[in-house]
């Protein structure tokens, strides 16, 4: 759990008091856009038909590069997170998106 954890910035204390919050980075293929998606863990897992385990599919689409990145997301019983997949993008680290985020500051003039 901790490498999911390392790999996708925690969601827990680090991300405000966050609790229920599971924050993945993702960018779109052919972009260099980095996307951050929110997931609830009380409200967005779905039970799987077998029972016992839990997904999410998500839908993540980014401001500037329109390309859809589609997450398929597994977990257990106890909420943490035990597999992904990802469809049209790839997995990136908190990293790459506060470096996007503050390549996109430093390009907007001030006001």
């Amino acid at each position: 759990m901790d490498f999911f954890r390392k790999l996708f910035g925690g969601g827990g204390a680090s991300d405000g008091g966050d609790r229920d919050g599971l924050y993945l980075y993702v960018q779109p293929d052919g972009c260099d856009e980095v996307i951050r998606v929110r997931i609830n863990r009380l409200n967005d897992l779905s039970e799987s038909d077998e029972g016992g385990t839990l997904f999410v599919h998500k839908l993540a689409r980014g401001v500037k590069c329109r390309k859809n990145v589609e997450l398929d997301l597994f977990f257990n019983a106890q909420r943490q997170l035990t597999d992904q997949h990802i469809t049209g993008g790839r997995f990136v680290d908190v990293a790459a998106w506060q470096a996007w985020t503050a390549a996109q500051a430093a390009q907007t003039p001030d006001a």
